[in-house]
């Protein structure tokens, strides 16, 4: 059966019903100032529906990785603010998740009022593996929203069995939130289920680590017809292929894995590319000198940090006869305004496309918008690149399957 989502629930009347909703609030934060607050905004669409239809909204949500006890860092306070600043109304923050501060504020809601409880990390069994841990917190959230609902809107959890995401989910009526609905008929897209894959397919694949991507690069080699390896993970697959990496970032044990996908892509005939020039620097700091170089013959006493000039020209064309794109990850060290431009390249390449775009979350979310690019440029901003690499992976997200989707 498909998923019951948010219109199935307010096709009831929800005046007057607590409705719990699990956002992904996890936004970085300068001290108490949220530096991007995409998530934020990616999730006033359903509590704005719900406000609307009368519903006491209770939201749950993470930041950060508190370790399982109330931690001032990471509390929720910031994104009160910013709730407040974006919806027009006070949304008051329970000082704790389920003890006397949140029966207290969720009890003193009003129709149409929302509230936030504080960090579902702050306890130690949202993220347990005891099972019975994980239910029992579900069953204390539960109770704080007597004859309410569930509603999943943190797309960026849904790879986890978590107590505020699968647990609760099977302990009040649940539906899938606008945003995690959206998010699903993307990745099926992407997938080529329910339509048919538009072709040329093209993956731009970055960020750190080859070992973060292994799943989800082996499944895309089956399936794509282009995959353009940008950051620092193209280290690893350019001394996979014999050349000098200086001191670049370089992932020693995942080098057979990665000649293995070499000779995969080769074989499938998909075409795998890989930076031609890079910028290498002196080192890892915004101001450290650079020079363009050639990506096979980076000087021993330079990392990489960027593309280079050609390597962005060279990505740019291969993305120019996409009909579909997904990019996941920055192809440099775009922190840093020096080492942003390939990063820059592919996605003003994608925003002039006229391919099915989709940006894969994460780090490359927030390029998009610190680049200052059009969002709607894209066809899709993901705020899940956990999530979305899991599910492109080929693996089942628990969140969204104890919702009821039978593919």
């Amino acid at each position: 059966m498909a998923l019951k989502n948010l219109e199935d629930l307010l096709s009831e009347d929800v005046s007057g019903r607590f409705v719990l909703v699990r956002s992904d609030l996890n936004v970085p934060l300068d001290g108490n100032k949220i530096t991007d607050d995409g998530r934020v905004r990616a999730a006033l669409p359903t509590l704005k529906r719900l406000a609307e239809a009368g519903a006491k909204v209770v939201v749950t949500a993470h930041l950060g990785r508190p370790k399982g006890e109330p931690d001032p860092q990471f509390s929720l306070a910031p994104v009160a603010a910013k709730l407040t600043e974006l919806l027009g109304v006070d949304v008051p923050l329970a000082g704790d998740l389920v003890g006397e501060s949140a029966k207290t504020t969720v009890a003193g809601l009003t129709d149409g009022q929302v509230a936030l409880l504080e960090n579902v990390r702050f306890d130690a069994r949202e993220t347990s593996k005891v099972e019975a841990e994980r239910q029992e917190l579900a069953a204390e959230l539960a109770a704080l929203v007597p004859g309410g609902a569930f509603v999943s809107d943190g797309f960026g959890v849904v790879h986890r069995k978590q107590a505020s995401v699968y647990e609760i989910a099977r302990t009040l009526p649940a539906y899938a939130g606008g945003l995690v609905l959206a998010e699903v008929d993307v990745l099926k897209r992407l997938a080529g289920k329910d339509t048919v894959l538009a072709r040329p397919y093209v993956v731009v694949l970055g960020g750190a680590k080859v070992s973060d991507k292994l799943g989800v690069i082996a499944n895309l080699l089956t399936k794509v017809d282009r995959l353009l390896i940008g950051g620092g993970m193209a280290y690893t697959f350019l001394k996979a292929q014999g050349h000098e990496v200086g001191n670049s970032l370089l992932q020693e044990d995942q080098l057979e894995q990665v000649r293995g996908f070499l000779a995969e892509a080769e074989k499938r005939g998909v075409e795998l590319i890989l930076p031609v020039d890079v910028l290498a620097a002196t080192g890892f700091a915004a101001d450290a000198e650079f020079d363009v170089v050639d990506a096979k013959a980076i000087p021993a006493d330079r990392m990489g940090l960027d593309i280079g000039p050609k390597s962005r020209e060279l990505f740019a064309g291969k993305l120019a006869d996409a009909a579909t794109v997904f990019w996941n990850g920055p192809m440099g060290v775009f922190e840093f305004e020096s080492f942003a431009g390939g990063t820059r390249a592919v996605a003003e390449a994608l925003v002039k496309s006229d391919a099915f775009t989709v940006v894969g979350g994460g780090d490359s979310a927030a390029a998009v918008r610190q680049l200052g690019l059009p969002e709607d440029g894209f066809s899709h901003i993901s705020t899940g690149g956990g999530a979305s690499l899991e599910y492109l992976e080929g693996k089942e997200l628990p969140g969204v399957a104890v919702l009821g989707e039978n593919d």
